[in-house]
């Protein structure tokens, strides 16, 4: 994925400007009620990363908590780089509900609110660039398994990894993967970030030396 800098700049702001309007909102709908679960540098960056790598379509998979700080940073750089974002809910959240949280932020036409269960919705999608996991949701690990990754460059957040116990991360799951290579890295309290991309077949080419032979000739 190439890189923008001034996309990752302008997500980074408005995340930045969002949060400050969050922090000193007195309307319970607009704060999720998870002000100290995500910190708010980790917004800023997911934000600004997804926006940066121009991903053109971007999933997040919730718990029975709905949506939550992740789902801003991510509407956020959809809206500046009229990206897809799909958001899965559990069948219990109330859809209306959710777009009232989003409109307080003015993101409601950012994000697509899908019900239904995950591990069935996002098989409907292809060549993912950016994915959000909650391993708060029960069936995380068999997400890890099915989920189609974009092989030219693909980020996936996973949140809340202390619910996953003692199961394989995603980055190990990924690393079964024939052609494709990983690097997992911490975030920031409870979140694992992988990068994935196509494992570089190419054999570095050995330098060949041409042999010159000095021949004298004496009269």
């Amino acid at each position: 994925m190439k890189w923008s800098p001034q996309d990752a700049m302008q997500a980074y702001l408005h995340t930045l400007q969002l949060l400050k309007c969050q922090t000193h909102s007195n309307d319970e709908d607009c704060t999720f009620g998870t002000r100290n679960i995500i910190r708010p540098q980790c917004m800023e960056f997911i934000s600004a990363l997804a926006a940066g790598n121009q991903a053109k379509l971007m999933v997040q998979v919730t718990s029975h908590q709905g949506i939550n700080p992740l789902t801003i940073a991510l509407a956020v750089a959809a809206k500046h780089t009229k990206a897809r974002f799909v958001c899965i809910l559990h069948q219990l959240q109330d859809l209306e509900n959710c777009r009232a949280q989003l409109s307080c932020y003015d993101l409601e036409d950012a994000v697509e609110l899908v019900h239904g269960n995950p591990c069935e919705v996002i098989m409907e999608f292809k060549n993912i660039d950016f994915a959000v996991i909650d391993c708060k949701f029960e069936g995380f690990s068999r997400l890890f398994e099915i989920i189609d990754v974009n092989p030219r460059g693909t980020i996936v957040v996973v949140s809340n990894i202390l619910e996953r116990g003692i199961g394989a991360s995603f980055g190990e799951v990924i690393k079964g993967r024939t052609g494709l290579e990983c690097v997992t890295r911490s975030i920031g309290e409870g979140m694992e970030l992988t990068r994935i991309g196509l494992m570089n077949c190419c054999k570095p080419q050995k330098k060949r030396f041409k042999r010159f032979h000095v021949i004298t000739f004496e009269d």
